[in-house]
């Protein structure tokens, strides 16, 4: 059976506000490489994987560009605008996907732990079925609170899960869904959202609480053990040239 090709996408253009650093969250060091090189590096060795796009916000894209030519360039990473909401950003992503690509690949550029196996388990269920993300089942008890931080209610978590990275579509469904962004009101905030409001069934590949998304800058720290935790995976492809270097600056080498 032949695979399906597989455009991959990471938004990398968000404000960061939550982070209170200097840098964005996607440029900082993590253990001698950006957060950002450690999430395109999970994709781009990947046989049927024939585009990796990043979205950087125009304001970083003269730093990026400097700092990153090398990695952008041995790894055939395009460089897409971001806009001023994330659906904005994707969507000019979107316009640079190959035609012939089957299936997009959303993955947030802030997720560096996710695993080669939750990789394929959820483009081999996209591949499936059209559509599916990883997610993990909520396990604690949700509580619905007011503005004051006052409990108003106890949520069943029956059947409640938490959407991670990877998010994987039919790249046809995507695109309808993104035209189709103008009829929704409301705010967004993920790609399977898109496309569910376009009328297309989206299913879940169970993730793990450990592909966490950096958000403080606590989440580094977390990141770095979470890695280091991890057996050191044999190489499956051509690892760039500078894949052991230790001397980074925020968002490339120096």
């Amino acid at each position: 059976m032949t695979q399906a090709k597989i455009a991959v996408i990471l938004p990398a253009a968000g404000r960061s506000s939550r982070f209170k650093d200097k840098e964005k969250k996607p440029f900082v060091n993590m253990d001698g490489r950006p957060v950002w090189l450690r999430c395109a590096e999970l994709f781009v060795t990947r046989p049927n994987v024939i585009q990796c796009i990043i979205v950087i916000a125009k304001e970083d894209q003269e730093t990026f560009r400097r700092r990153s030519s090398a990695h952008l360039a041995f790894m055939n990473v395009q460089v897409a605008n971001g806009g001023a909401e994330r659906f904005e950003s994707i969507a000019n992503a979107l316009t640079l996907v190959k035609p012939e690509a089957d299936l997009v690949a959303i993955h947030d550029a802030v997720r560096p732990c996710v695993t080669d196996g939750q990789i394929d388990a959820v483009i081999a269920k996209a591949a499936r079925t059209g559509a599916a993300v990883l997610a993990v089942r909520v396990g604690d008890t949700v509580k619905q609170v007011d503005a004051q931080e006052k409990v108003q209610a106890t949520l069943s978590r029956k059947g409640l899960w938490l959407a991670q990275t990877p998010q994987v579509f039919r790249r046809d469904w995507l695109i309808e869904a993104y035209g189709q962004r103008a009829k929704i009101t409301g705010e967004i905030t993920d790609d399977a959202q898109l496309v569910e409001a376009a009328g297309h069934p989206v299913y879940v590949e169970e993730g793990s609480a450990s592909n966490i998304k950096i958000t403080t800058k606590g989440d580094i720290a977390l990141a770095e053990a979470i890695l280091k935790s991890r057996p050191k995976p044999k190489p499956s492809g051509p690892a760039h040239p500078f894949a052991d270097e230790e001397m980074w600056g925020p968002l490339g080498p120096k």
